[in-house]
């Protein structure tokens, strides 16, 4: 035997509110939400509450005199999954304006790839500085 799902309609409600025992309709007409009783039985809808995107952070990089350029590639191809060109075209931009734009992500990501880059140089004895700020 395999059940079916059976779609509800107004007729079909009202059936089913005569015959199951445990149903307002059985219990009488003076049963709260009982039909003919004068209150309405129809639900309210409730708005849904309109969401926002989040804000959204820029990760920059910032010039230094020590760093090796191939560094600051390989860290921009590895972390923020740039093309070799793409990669140095912004570690020229850091090394001839002073900083540059790496990427604009949400603040996790953000935060996360700052925290990512420090360490990496730092542990290559490096003195680079990332950071972040809000677009």
């Amino acid at each position: 035997m395999t059940l079916r799902p059976v779609r509800l309609t107004k007729t079909r409600l009202t059936q089913a509110r005569r015959t199951l025992p445990w149903t307002a309709a059985a219990e009488g007409d003076d049963a709260p939400g009982a039909p003919g009783n004068g209150q309405d039985t129809s639900l309210l809808a409730k708005p849904k509450p309109k969401t926002q995107r989040p804000p959204m952070y820029k990760v920059l990089l910032l010039n230094d005199d020590y760093t090796p350029m191939e560094f600051v590639v390989h860290i921009l191809e590895r972390f923020f999954g740039l093309t070799h060109a793409q990669s140095f075209d912004i570690m020229l931009t850091v090394h001839k304006k002073g900083l540059a734009v790496v990427g604009v992500f949400s603040f996790e990501v953000a935060e996360t790839k700052v925290a990512q880059v420090m360490d990496f140089a730092r542990r290559h004895q490096h003195p680079l500085q990332c950071t972040m700020e809000k677009e």
